[in-house]
């Protein structure tokens, strides 16, 4: 049930100094923000699917870069999990996210179970589990902030607040970039792109709480937390890529890399904007 394992092509385009075609890059950017924008505004229900969507691809690219290392994820019950995983959050809220989760971790362990004994068994089942976690697991969060009152400005939030991250990281990181945070990992992040971080993501929740009238020390939290846990994301999944010999996880969005290449920082801080949410809403 497997995708084949990924392909590192050869790359033709010219790229920036930071290793990305920047007029793809932000013409893909900005498409996919016009379409999120759109789908936030339309009846909730269809941003509900496109989170599903995405996160189905998601796991697809993930499978085919881990069948590069013969790890081979339990792709069909955990597409059932991750309807269910969002479909209860939608509905039922935490409670029902945590239950939804429980049920395909187990699902998910016999499933392989009934493919029979293995060497490889426990690596598989691990993995399908940690991708249960990072992707529908994570994004679900989403989908309860759904139900947020003064939707769809925390979704808007958590967006723009973590594209702020990027934006700032990697304008810094180009510019002024001269210190690696973790060279053994990602040796094009470095301190003064972080810093650019701090100061995008400050400023950004700066004019949101001006905006938004919401209370000041959400500029602290939001400004201070999300570079530093989109840092954290961003440096585990180049850990994963490296650990695959992958330059992106996939090659589905041009100047971006894959899905997942999008999703590392966002899926990572949408837990704070979610808790967050819950007092500055």
């Amino acid at each position: 049930m497997n995708p084949e394992p990924m392909k590192n092509p050869p790359v033709k385009a010219k790229k920036s100094r930071a290793g990305r075609n920047l007029p793809a890059s932000i013409g893909v950017g900005v498409g996919l923000g016009a379409l999120v924008l759109a789908l936030l505004l339309a009846p909730t229900v269809l941003f509900l699917v496109f989170v599903m969507v995405v996160a189905i691809m998601a796991e697809v690219e993930m499978a085919r870069a881990l069948a590069r290392i013969r790890i081979k994820l339990c792709l069909p019950p955990l597409w059932v999990g991750t309807i269910g995983m969002m479909l209860c959050a939608y509905l039922l809220g935490p409670e029902g996210l945590w239950a939804a989760l429980l049920a395909t971790l187990i699902t998910c362990a016999i499933w392989r179970l009934s493919v029979g004994p293995s060497k490889f068994a426990t690596r598989d089942l691990l993995a399908t589990c940690f991708v249960a976690i990072y992707l529908p697991f994570l994004a679900s969060f989403v989908v309860i902030m759904l139900h947020n009152p003064h939707h769809p400005a925390p979704i808007i939030l958590w967006i723009v607040i973590t594209i702020c991250n990027d934006i700032g990281g990697y304008a810094a990181g180009v510019l002024k970039g001269k210190h690696p945070m973790a060279p053994a990992v990602s040796p094009a992040k470095s301190w003064e792109g972080f810093a650019g971080s701090l100061v995008m993501c400050t400023v950004a929740a700066a004019i949101a709480v001006w905006v938004t009238g919401t209370p000041l020390w959400a500029i602290a939290v939001l400004g201070l937390f999300t570079p530093v846990i989109a840092t954290c994301g961003d440096l585990g999944e180049s850990l994963i890529k490296r650990d695959l010999q992958l330059k992106d996880m996939g090659h589905l969005l041009p100047g971006h890399g894959g899905v997942m290449d999008r999703l590392d920082s966002l899926l990572i801080t949408v837990p704070l904007f979610f808790v967050v949410s819950l007092f500055i809403f």
